[in-house]
């Protein structure tokens, strides 16, 4: 004997009999950004983090621990050259020009430093200033922004020509948003370029590394000296050439924009790349981890352009890992011909 399925309960409400609600303790939520427009606010949240300072207590830190040792060290110099003085006269006078022209040196090394970290600091102002326009819809703001970055490439050859359709353009359009997406269109394409383009030889620079040296630290050597260089070149593409400190912390950087990012889209970006390196290490291990390396290279590449643009990018989409992989290795990889195929 069968039983018969049970059937769902439904009991009908009447809407006077539901409870009303309070409009001072509930407000109906309708500005929960959706879609494209969350990934747009994270990323203009993080443009603002990348732009923060350090804090206060880490500034005075640094700037105390930077005086006593310079302190310390001109103390022992100027003790130094005195009891040369004391012992001889020549050795004296030899140990004072060395200590002059190390001073010289070190206060020019210091000031390219601080015209690097000024530079870098200039486009994080930039930057800044575009995401604060994009969200206020400030189109006096969005002109302002534009202009300085027409007065920072106005001496690159590369971007002349964008610079020339852009200022020509730029009257007639009367919305903050469009006029900084028509910057990004016409002035920083050229230079967009030139970043893939360095991007790729980085990458093919790591994958061929990897495959051919067998020493695992100088592997990781190579690896680590392409990527800093990788950076610093981006940097200088963008205006933001930096010397040996600020590389190493547009570097640390990019790392923590890479960890912001999220290991999710990460990993995204390269599941196409260590599938293409899954199936090449069935024929060579080294060459399947060498496509694996380019394709991170190419990531913190792109990361170190988002960090150096002084734009964010909105109107230009940003560059796919596994294109600028499949690009960096295509003349890597020998294809052959699709006739002699056939008749094979």
């Amino acid at each position: 004997m069968t039983q018969s399925p049970h059937r769902p309960f439904i009991e009908e409400i009447d809407a006077e009999d539901l409870p009303e609600a309070d409009p001072g303790t509930a407000a109906p939520i309708t500005d929960l950004p959706q879609g494209g427009a969350a990934a747009d606010l994270a990323l203009e949240q993080l443009a603002r983090a990348a732009g923060m300072r350090r804090s206060g207590l880490k500034r005075a830190a640094i700037w105390v621990f930077s005086s006593l040792f310079t302190f310390v060290l001109g103390v022992a110099a100027w003790d130094f050259t005195a009891s040369l003085f004391a012992r001889n006269a020549l050795l004296g006078w030899i140990a004072f020009v060395l200590v002059a022209l190390a001073v010289l040196i070190a206060l020019i090394l210091a000031a390219r430093e601080g015209m690097g970290f000024a530079r870098i600091a200039r486009l994080d102002h930039l930057r800044a200033r575009a995401v604060d326009a994009h969200l206020s819809a400030d189109l006096k703001e969005a002109r302002s922004v534009t202009g300085s970055i027409a007065a920072l490439y106005k001496t690159r050859p590369e971007a002349a020509w964008g610079l020339n359709r852009f200022r020509s353009h730029e009257g007639e359009v009367l919305d903050a948003d469009a006029l900084m997406a028509l910057a990004e269109a016409e002035m920083l394409a050229p230079l967009d370029q030139l970043a893939r383009a360095e991007i790729e030889a980085a990458a093919r620079r790591v994958a061929m590394v990897t495959a051919l040296v067998p020493l695992a630290l100088a592997d990781v050597a190579a690896v680590l000296y392409s990527n800093l260089a990788m950076i610093r070149r981006i940097a200088v593409i963008y205006g933001g050439r930096s010397g040996t400190l600020g590389s190493w912390s547009l570097l640390r950087r990019v790392f923590s924009s890479l960890l912001a990012a999220g290991a999710v889209s990460l990993a995204d970006d390269l599941m196409g790349s260590a599938l293409g390196g899954g199936v090449l290490s069935k024929l060579s291990r080294r060459f399947g981890e060498g496509v694996v390396n380019g394709a991170l290279t190419a990531r913190i590449g792109v990361a170190a352009m988002e960090q150096c643009r002084p734009l964010p990018f909105r109107a230009v989409a940003r560059p796919g890992v596994s294109a600028l992989v499949s690009r960096a290795l295509a003349g890597l990889i020998p294809r052959g011909d699709p006739a002699q195929t056939r008749k094979g």
